[in-house]
């Protein structure tokens, strides 16, 4: 797995803020929230739409911005920000979710939707994401990963887990570690 993909499978939030690693960022572009989009849909009540634009970028940014915050602070048992808060309800007000009767054919069943645009939609359903998480008492479990260069989160399911992924960094820090015992031993060139 490459630097460069998104890390997938953490909670919701954590998947977002984790778009952000020591390579870069990720999401600059609509076709980058795309792309991460249809990374996570199967986790998303929407479709991924055809097209994301500019404004629907902005809106998932600001709400990755808030929930890295109030998560650097939570995480630690500390007091989230006010404006980090106040960012995810304000997102959340911003398409809130209404739960629809529907007929299906023999019953009425119940789905959820939210107005406004895709982005709106995609960061008012993060911020869901994000409210819950950090409501969590898991929250404090949240780890940094343990590689030098690697700013990921994650949610450990086992408490010796050490990396975002062992195929990311676990690979390359137990290689590291294998060259860094083995490079002593061996004669020097020259």
């Amino acid at each position: 797995m490459s630097d460069s993909a998104p890390l997938t499978g953490e909670p919701l939030a954590l998947d977002l803020v984790n778009t952000r690693p020591s390579t870069g960022d990720l999401l600059t572009t609509p076709d980058g929230l795309r792309a991460w989009w249809v990374l996570e849909a199967d986790r998303l009540p929407e479709d991924v739409p055809e097209e994301v634009g500019g404004a629907d970028l902005a809106a998932v940014l600001a709400v990755r911005e808030h929930i890295a915050r109030a998560l650097d602070r939570v995480r630690r048992g500390e007091r989230p920000p006010d404006e980090d808060v106040e960012g995810l309800n304000r997102a959340q007000r911003a398409a809130p979710a209404i739960s629809e009767p529907v007929w299906d054919g023999s019953a009425v069943a119940v789905v959820r939707r939210r107005e406004g645009s895709p982005g709106v939609r995609l960061a008012a359903g993060l911020a869901e994401a994000a409210v819950e998480l950090l409501a969590d008492p898991a929250v404090g479990s949240i780890r940094k990963c343990e590689a030098d260069d690697c700013v990921m989160l994650f949610l450990p399911a086992h408490p010796r887990r050490r990396w975002c992924s062992a195929a990311r960094c676990g690979n390359r820090m137990r290689v590291a570690r294998h060259y860094q015992r083995h490079k002593g031993g061996q004669p020097e060139a020259g």
